[in-house]
């Protein structure tokens, strides 16, 4: 394919790494419906921290028209920027709703906005996760609805899903091989090639768009069933009186154990995409039950560490009620800002169902956008803190809570959860 001029629609934690790479070699558009994101991209400052500024200042460019001159990346919320694309690369999130049904509408209005500006030749890739079949009976009917043209004859698609694991510096975008997918085989092949130009670990082009897509609803639905093992596992050594994290240690010495260790499972990709596969079992008349079974289990895990909070402090003579405890952690994972679906939030609900005054400490999360999303008031700074608590739980496993000095804002009588095993074995009265 001569001449590609790239157009990503998403500039989240997946969109943003792919643009500035692309930009690199090619011309590319990075559009986003939020203005204010835009802003912060054109100003060099990534909120989520997956690019620097000196990689995005590497890329910008001042004018549009500079894409004329080969490569750079141009940001933008103004929709007719895209009429100059021919290969559309769509990341916008795909979440499910409160009764956990998969929720397409950002995929829908995606679809739509690319169908305004397609043009016979040009290329749609979704790595966007979707249960599979949904690239090509959900989206590709809009597109053709709206451009007016026909798929697979005016306009091709493709899937290649994103494998960006936000808060990794070692396994960037261009380090994770990429599996990438063709409407034909012909197309396949130049999206591999388009892909491979940008992705240093190689690429496997797979010999559908639905096995592509497949594959990336198992990804995740894998770790989530091996996590809801191990947390099952951990409400059974706790009953025995047995370290779970001392069994792992023990049992990861064995070449083939898988080391995975228990904890809460949020996000945007193991808390969700098991719910993509499940809902297109269910339509086709398959009852999955393994896959809604681990998602039950860790979905119930932020109310386990909460209630078992409660059993510590009643076996400590501690006052549950009106009881000052103190959350460190509300991203979904370690060392990094997003805090979309994370579980923390069960384990605070949770508590205050109990009466129990809650705060929340997170020197990686925003305040404002935590207020936003889960109306907390987020403790801004570890030394605004004049208050003596009578617990602590580490529910997110931050390298830079292992330098905290809880000493001083703990009472005599106190209580440490240590949910993630991050503090020393004595260090802590209870670990998951």
């Amino acid at each position: 394919m001569e001449n590609i001029k790239i157009a990503i629609i998403g500039l989240g934690y997946v969109g943003l790494p792919l643009a500035v790479e692309f930009a690199k070699k090619y011309p590319t558009i990075g559009f986003d419906i939020n203005q204010n994101r835009i802003e912060q991209l054109r100003n060099n400052r990534d909120v989520t921290l997956e690019t620097t500024s000196d990689e995005l200042k590497s890329v910008n460019v001042n004018d549009k028209t500079d894409l004329g001159t080969g490569k750079g990346l141009w940001f933008t919320t103004n929709l007719n920027d895209l009429e100059q694309a021919n290969f559309y690369i769509v990341t916008v999130p795909t979440p499910v709703d409160k009764n956990n049904k998969p929720d397409l509408s950002p995929l829908y209005k995606a679809s739509e906005t690319v169908g305004k500006y397609l043009k016979k030749g040009d290329i749609v890739v979704y790595e966007s996760t979707v249960f599979p079949g949904a690239t090509e009976e959900e989206c590709v009917p809009i597109l053709e609805k709206i451009s007016g043209l026909k798929f697979n004859e005016d306009f091709y698609v493709g899937y290649s899903p994103e494998r960006i694991n936000p808060g990794d510096k070692e396994r960037t975008v261009t380090k994770i091989l990429k599996v990438t997918s063709g409407s034909t085989p012909e197309i396949g092949k130049k999206i591999d090639a388009v892909y491979k130009s940008i992705i240093t670990a190689g690429t496997h082009l797979a010999p559908s768009i639905k096995v592509a897509e497949a594959a990336k609803v198992i990804e995740n639905s894998q770790r989530d069933i091996n996590i809801a093992f191990v947390n099952e596992l951990s409400k059974i050594f706790k009953l025995m009186d047995i370290d779970t994290n001392e069994v792992l240690a023990a049992a990861g010495t064995k070449w083939n154990f898988l080391p995975f260790k228990p904890g809460l499972v949020g996000g945007h990709c193991i808390g969700v995409d098991p719910y993509y596969l499940a809902q297109k079992a269910i339509q086709l008349g398959y009852n999955p039950e393994i896959i809604l079974a681990g998602r039950r289990l860790n979905d119930s895990m932020g109310g386990f560490v909460a209630q078992e909070t409660v059993k510590l402090m009643i076996k400590k003579d501690i006052n549950v009620k009106d009881a000052n405890v103190l959350v460190l952690g509300i991203t979904f994972k370690e060392n990094c800002p997003d805090i979309r679906n994370s579980r923390a939030i069960d384990v605070i609900n949770e508590l205050k169902s109990f009466k129990v005054n809650v705060d929340v400490y997170d020197p990686w999360a925003t305040v404002s956008a935590v207020k936003h999303e889960y109306d907390l008031d987020l403790i801004s700074d570890f030394k605004d803190i004049n208050k003596k608590y009578d617990g602590v739980i580490i529910v997110v496993a931050h390298d830079i809570f292992k330098d905290i000095d809880l000493d001083d804002i703990l009472n005599e009588n106190h209580i440490i959860y240590d949910v993630k095993a991050m503090l020393p074995k004595e260090n802590s009265d209870m670990r998951l």
